[in-house]
C-alpha cells in the first residue's frame, strides 16, 4: 500500500530526528592506555590523551601500570585483553616482544616529523622496535658537585675516571654490568656507536673492566634511584652516575651539574598486547601520540627527551613554571652528541657471561 505523501514525509523527519537523538546519546568509542601515573601520567594526559580525544572523539581510559610482564602474560594467555596500549620501559617491551606477547609493529606508517622528515629519519636511534614505538627518552648521566671543583669543572665521561684531576668518591649503580661497562668504554675512548661491537669481544670486556679497576677503590655503590642526588647534595661523593630527571634544575648556577657526554639513554615506549581486538584504534592512537607536537608537549612539562628530533625544536618553556626546558632534555642538541641507546636485546643475548664476570669482579 502506498503511503500518503504527507505521512511519508512525517515518518522520514521522525526517523531523522530519532536517529540524531540515538547518535547524540551513543557513548564515544574508547581505548584503554596503561601508563605510570603521577606527574608523568599527568603530562601525557595534557599533551596526548585529551588532544587525541578532542581530535577523534575516542575516549582514552587510563589505568596504572606497575611494570613487568605478569599481567600482560595473563591477559594474552587467557585471550581476555583489557589493555589496548601499554606505556612500557623498553627493556620490558623487548622481553615481551621476544616472548610473543606484543603485536608486531614493523612497517607501521608513522607521520612525518614537524620539519617534513620521514619518520625513519626523524626518530632517534633505537626508538622504533619490532613491537614498539618510543615516546620519550630518559638517561643515565654524570652528576657532579660543583662546589668540589672550583678550579676546573668536569666535562667528559673520561673526567669521571680521572681521579688525579678530579679527586673524590664516585657513585656507580650497583645493578650489574649494564650501564657501567658501556660508560667505561666511552670514557676509554670508544665512540658510542662502536661500544657494543667492542664490548662483545674479550679484549673489549677486558678494557672495560680495566677502566673500572682504575677507580674501584673510590666507588660508592648506589641502588635506589634517589641515592645519587642525595649523596651529591650532602657532598658524600664528588661525582655519580644518576638519572637525568633526578638532578634536573633550571637554576643558572646549580650546585649539582650535569655531564651529558656519554649519556646512556633508554625509552618509554608504546606497545599493543598480542590479540587486542581493538588493535586498529590502538595503532591510530600510537600514530597520534608519537607525533612531534604531542611528544613536545610532554617534554615541556618534564625533562624527558622527545623520541623525535623535530619535536625538540617545538619544546619551549614549561607553561606552569616558565622554565626553558630544551637545555635539559637528553635528546636535545649538544646533550645528544655522544649519547648511546642501551640495547636490551644485546644484553639479553650476550649478557650472561658478562654478568658472571661482573659478580666475580665485585667480590674482589
Amino acid at each position: 500500500m502506498r503511503l500518503p505523501r504527507w505521512l511519508a514525509a512525517t515518518l522520514i523527519v521522525a526517523a531523522l530526528l530519532g536517529g540524531g537523538f540515538y547518535w547524540a546519546m551513543r557513548p564515544n568509542p574508547s581505548i584503554t592506555v596503561v601508563s605510570w601515573g603521577d606527574v608523568y601520567g599527568r603530562a601525557q594526559t595534557l599533551a596526548m590523551f585529551h588532544p587525541y580525544t578532542d581530535k577523534t572523539h575516542v575516549d582514552v581510559s587510563v589505568a596504572n601500570y606497575g611494570g613487568g610482564l605478569k599481567e600482560l602474560q595473563q591477559q594474552v594467555s587467557s585471550g581476555r585483553i583489557d589493555w589496548d596500549v601499554m606505556d612500557m620501559e623498553v627493556e620490558d617491551a623487548a622481553a615481551a616482544c621476544r616472548a610473543g606477547l606484543l603485536e608486531p609493529l614493523l612497517g607501521i606508517e608513522l607521520p612525518a616529523g614537524a620539519n617534513g622528515a620521514s619518520a625513519t629519519r626523524d626518530f632517534v636511534p633505537g626508538a622504533i622496535g619490532p613491537c614498539w614505538v618510543a615516546s620519550v627518552a630518559y638517561s643515565q648521566v654524570i652528576g657532579y658537585d660543583a662546589a668540589q671543583f672550583e678550579e676546573r669543572q668536569p666535562r667528559t665521561a673520561a673526567d669521571f675516571f680521572d681521579l688525579a684531576r678530579f679527586p673524590g668518591p664516585r657513585g656507580l649503580r650497583d645493578g650489574g654490568p649494564k650501564f657501567n661497562l658501556e660508560l667505561a668504554l666511552i670514557a676509554d675512548g670508544v665512540p658510542p656507536w662502536q661500544v657494543y661491537g667492542v664490548l662483545g669481544t674479550k679484549a673489549g670486556a677486558d678494557r672495560a673492566f680495566a677502566k673500572l679497576d682504575s677507580i674501584k677503590s673510590s666507588i660508592k655503590w648506589w641502588r635506589r634511584a634517589a641515592e645519587p642526588a642525595e649523596w651529591l647534595a650532602r657532598g658524600d661523593v664528588a661525582m655519580s652516575t644518576v638519572l637525568n630527571a633526578r638532578i634536573f634544575s633550571v637554576d643558572p648556577e646549580p650546585k649539582i651539574r650535569t655531564v651529558w657526554d656519554g649519556q646512556l639513554y633508554q625509552f618509554d615506549v608504546f606497545a599493543i598486547p598480542k590479540g587486542d581486538p581493538n588493535k586498529k584504534r590502538a595503532l591510530d592512537f600510537i600514530k597520534f601520540a608519537t607525533g612531534a607536537k604531542p611528544l613536545a608537549g610532554v617534554s615541556q612539562l618534564l625533562p624527558y627527551g622527545p623520541a623525535r628530533q623535530s619535536a625538540v625544536a617545538l619544546v619551549g618553556r614549561n607553561p606552569e613554571t616558565n622554565a626553558e626546558m630544551r637545555p635539559h632534555l637528553p635528546t636535545a642538541g649538544f646533550n645528544f652528541r655522544r649519547a648511546l641507546a642501551v640495547d636490551p636485546d644485546w644484553w639479553a643475548n650476550r649478557g650472561t657471561a658478562l654478568q658472571a664476570r661482573w659478580e666475580e669482579w665485585r667480590k674482589q
